[in-house]
């Protein structure tokens, strides 16, 4: 069953620096996302938290409870130095930043995070899908997702699976679009 999906950003700002900011995987401990996302939030970082609702049983009652889209990560968008990469460093829960050290942070194109973000603001149910790298790639002509470029998996009349990856984490999306809006990219 799909889901509708939510999304936790912090709007403030984003650090302007000599290089710009760009977005940043941060890898936590299990079920820490939330707790990152809150502590960073806290100290004026830019954030994005995708999450997708999901059914849960507690005490006999059904109900949606918010999970991560990409269990165990979070993005950072921010002009990194090493003041910043050490304050990141301190979060509680935190792993580690994605990359080598701190002047070579693995840095994810900001098209793919721009896809996930507007999956999440059309407000279509998008399930986690296993990352692809061959496949069609297609582009989305008209509606809410045009301009959205993905990889078109599957198709039935006039609907069609449009994943969407995230490459640094090797991790996809999957979201249900209307065949007939696509176009080869």
């Amino acid at each position: 069953m799909k889901e509708p999906l939510t999304c936790l950003t912090d709007d403030r700002p984003a650090s302007a620096g000599p290089a710009g900011p760009h977005w940043y995987a941060l890898w936590t401990h299990s079920h820490c996302e939330q707790l990152v996302h809150d502590q960073l939030a806290a100290k004026g970082f830019h954030l994005f938290l995708p999450k997708m609702d999901v059914w849960s049983r507690r005490g006999g009652i059904r109900h949606q409870i918010p999970v991560p889209l990409f269990p165990g990560y979070l993005f950072l968008r921010h002009a990194m130095d090493k003041t910043s990469y050490v304050e990141v460093r301190k979060a509680r829960g935190l792993v580690r930043l994605l990359g080598e050290r701190w002047d070579r942070l693995a840095v994810i194109p900001d098209r793919e995070i721009e896809a996930v973000q507007k999956v999440l603001a059309a407000g279509r149910p998008a399930l986690p899908h296993p990352y692809l790298r061959e496949g069609q790639r297609v582009r989305i002509t008209r509606g809410a997702l045009a301009g959205l470029e993905g990889i078109l998996v599957e198709v039935r009349p006039n609907k069609g699976l449009l994943v969407l990856s995230v490459g640094l984490l090797q991790r996809s999306v999957a979201v249900e679009v209307d065949c007939t809006l696509v176009v080869a990219a």
